[in-house]
């Protein structure tokens, strides 16, 4: 039996991950796994295909309020599984991210076995992150990264440490894969993100960028954020948005924006949001489009400069305006990336994911027998 826990359902890279790894461990199961699921949001893990009981949490606007709120919630979290009789002695706790830390305790209170499915590096306030790493550290018989970068950068001592790359679904993949790249979409070189609406995340590069290249008038931008109308309207709020750029809320359909771009992006600044994996990154490559990616983290792992795209520091802009404006010009250059990017992301199949996760479980169940 595996009890699965996560906190924020929404539509980012962490819970469309955590539904695959569900779906590929209840495929192997008998049917008595369950998860327990943050009450805000109603994002990609609404419908996990398992037994799913909330617990009780509420995301602020604030971030203080948000806090508290975020630490009453593992309280919660820990109660209603304390009184879950139901949770078979040999269970596995399968903790996504380190914040549902409630259920680390509780199994280490219980002495059930715990894996933490780590996908964060930086974690604010810094009182926050000791907090949670040093919880991990004494609950947690195995903890799983997203890439190699992700191990070697937030390493948690005395817990051993496996690496999983993330994986498409079928479905994205069938739909990417019968896509043929195009360089222009109705006369227009399409650029995309798809980001959180943090200025770490590289919002403000962006619109750095957009005017950089506002004289080509056949260049647009397309942002899609995680998140609603409101906090769109209250980010932008005294930024003047170039008349080039249009700004997305969040989707449950990337695939519709994918089909319409030429590029995509990620800006995360360098020295404040290093990418564990890049989930839209992989996405991106498996519709064959070219990426622009940081050097440093996953994406450094997933991207081969000048073969799939282009790996730029995005405080350089001279540079990144220069890469953009040359795969603008080079249709040839992109069809050839466009390429490599396909076979790049078929190395990352769903089997291959399944079959890892699978085996890093029966390895921290083999190792505490």
């Amino acid at each position: 039996m595996i009890v699965f826990v996560h906190l924020l359902n929404d539509a980012s890279g962490s819970p469309r991950v955590f539904k695959a790894t569900i779906g590929a461990v209840s495929a192997k199961g008998q049917g008595r796994d369950r998860l327990y699921l943050g009450s805000s949001g109603d994002g990609i893990l609404s419908n996990s295909g398992i037994p799913t009981t909330r617990y009780w949490y509420h995301r602020s606007r604030w971030r203080l309020v948000t806090l508290f709120t975020y630490l009453f919630s593992q309280l919660v979290l820990f109660c209603k599984l304390l009184a879950d009789r139901t949770i078979s002695s040999d269970a596995v706790i399968f903790v996504n991210t380190l914040l549902p830390f409630g259920a680390a305790l509780y199994g280490r209170l219980t002495d059930r076995k715990v894996i933490y499915h780590v996908h964060e590096i930086s974690i604010t306030p810094a009182p926050l992150k000791m907090l949670l790493v040093g919880i991990a550290r004494r609950t947690s018989q195995l903890n799983l990264y997203v890439s190699d970068a992700h191990m070697q950068a937030m390493p948690i001592a005395g817990v051993p440490a496996r690496r999983v790359y993330n994986a498409l679904d079928d479905g994205f993949l069938q739909v990417a894969s019968s896509t043929p790249y195009v360089h222009s979409h109705d006369g227009c070189f399409n650029v995309l993100m798809i980001a959180s609406l943090r200025d770490y995340k590289g919002i403000l590069e962006l619109l750095a960028l957009a005017d950089a290249v506002a004289d080509h008038e056949d260049i647009r931008f397309h942002l899609v954020v995680n998140d609603d109308e409101a906090a769109i309207a209250r980010y932008f709020a005294g930024k003047d948005l170039p008349a080039n750029l249009a700004v997305y809320p969040r989707t449950s359909d990337p695939a519709a924006f994918y089909l319409q771009a030429s590029l995509v992006l990620n800006l995360s600044r360098v020295d404040q949001w290093v990418e564990t994996f890049g989930l839209t990154i992989l996405e991106a490559m498996a519709f064959g489009i070219p990426v622009i990616v940081p050097p440093v983290g996953g994406p450094a792992e997933l991207v081969v400069d000048g073969v799939h795209g282009f790996q730029v520091n995005a405080y350089d802009q001279a540079l990144l305006t220069e890469k953009l404006l040359l795969l603008y010009q080079d249709r040839l250059l992109c069809e050839r990336m466009s390429q490599a990017c396909r076979q790049r992301a078929a190395e990352f199949s769903p089997e291959a994911f399944a079959e890892n996760i699978l085996a890093a479980i029966e390895q921290m169940r083999g190792a505490h027998r």
